[in-house]
């Protein structure tokens, strides 16, 4: 073999080489903006809990995604939907004179309607919370944010989907419990996962109006049953702050 032919075919293996290593390259920034776009705020927590390393951080949610984006939601009938709904509006009633109970009773309806809705059953946290992580991206913080709350703790065991930073403040000197202005917030910021969970997607509007179709007899106020039954309604006092100190 001559000499031209060798060197020939040595500048063509560097260049598949080249080639190879710039796709791996390429195929990794597009598979770490993907996971960017899809995680939002749960992404940029994952890069802080590896301390900056965006490649360990998107190798862990990469997993969450494989363990649980095929998960499918249940559905929710118009009448169990009526009465989770009921149960929060209570809540934040409650809330006025009862802060902590009210965060409790919250931490505790978020992770039945969670289940519910087809996630993994409350009394497994830690997996409810990364299964909704991957499908609740945006909002699952405040899920987090009322379990501490709730669970009257300062500090909080690191899982891979609990990636805050956040610590809720003593209540009073030597607790480790949070004040009622941060219960507060943490309620308010679980009510928009709570909102989420509660709304019907458009898949369950799809099942609806196939049974509709299917229904003889339907009547449009048997329609309008299914509709969600719109934002909750919030009392002045939660929002004014007029919560009574626990």
């Amino acid at each position: 073999m001559s000499t031209g032919v060798i060197i020939v075919l040595i500048v063509v293996a560097a260049v598949i080489a080249v080639s190879a290593v710039a796709r791996l390259v390429m195929a990794r920034r597009a598979s770490g903006a993907s996971l960017k776009r899809r995680f939002g705020p749960e992404y940029d927590r994952a890069v802080a809990r590896h301390d900056g390393d965006a490649k360990a951080a998107e190798h862990d949610l990469a997993d969450l995604v494989k363990r649980h984006g095929s998960l499918r939601s249940h559905p929710l009938e118009p009448a169990a939907r009526e009465r989770y709904e009921a149960r929060w509006a209570a809540a934040q009633e409650r809330f006025v004179d009862s802060p902590r109970e009210a965060v409790a009773e919250a931490d505790r309806l978020l992770a039945e309607l969670a289940g519910a809705r087809g996630f993994p059953d409350g009394d497994r946290y830690d997996e409810q919370l990364e299964a909704l992580s991957v499908h609740h991206p945006h909002h699952v913080h405040g899920y987090r944010r009322i379990h501490r709350a709730a669970h009257g703790s300062a500090t909080h065991t690191v899982t891979s989907t609990d990636t805050s930073t956040d610590t809720l403040t003593g209540a009073g000197a030597g607790e480790n419990r949070a004040g009622t202005e941060e219960l507060r917030e943490a309620m308010l910021e679980a009510r928009v996962l709570f909102e989420d969970l509660v709304t019907p997607g458009r898949d369950d509007m799809a099942r609806h109006r196939a049974d509709d179709a299917t229904t003889p007899g339907d009547t449009p106020a048997a329609t309008r049953s299914h509709r969600p039954s719109g934002r909750l309604h919030t009392p002045w006092a939660f929002n004014r702050h007029h919560a009574k100190g626990s």
